[in-house]
């Protein structure tokens, strides 16, 4: 077991990625905790999603920003290397021709965006629609 010297909560995988502290209340609040160079690009995927799925409540689940309606649609989370987008397995599944076009990493339901690379803004509202269209979700 490790025990994350910040929080103090205990993993099974050293170092494993979590989110220390209180969780936030609001996606604002999740903007705001993260480091000031990725806040720009995690307000840019929020704007897409938001205007890509205007019927869906924002709220924060498994503390990270959610889009909802009656279920969970779609999350996305800033990470140590890269923003993570949770549109679920069966969108990553569709996508996956676009995703390796684009040389994202990928895995059963999570997508990799890199800090260093350009956001695929185009592809992310695609995916957006893809799940509002389909009710397929994360």
């Amino acid at each position: 077991m490790w025990k994350c010297p910040k929080c103090g909560r205990s993993f099974k995988n050293e170092n494993q990625s979590h989110y220390c502290g209180k969780a936030p209340k609001t996606v604002d609040e999740y903007i705001l905790a993260q480091d000031e160079e990725i806040r720009d690009r995690l307000q840019k995927v929020r704007q897409v999603l938001v205007s890509r799925l205007p019927d869906a409540a924002e709220k924060i689940s498994w503390s990270m920003p959610t889009y909802w309606k009656g279920h969970n649609i779609i999350h996305f989370a800033a990470q140590k290397k890269h923003i993570g987008l949770y549109p679920g397995p069966e969108a990553v599944a569709f996508f996956s021709e676009k995703l390796d076009h684009a040389g994202l990493k990928y895995s059963k339901g999570s997508i990799q965006i890199p800090y260093s690379d350009e956001l695929p803004l185009d592809l992310i509202a695609e995916i957006a629609d893809w799940c509002r269209e389909t009710g397929n979700h994360a």
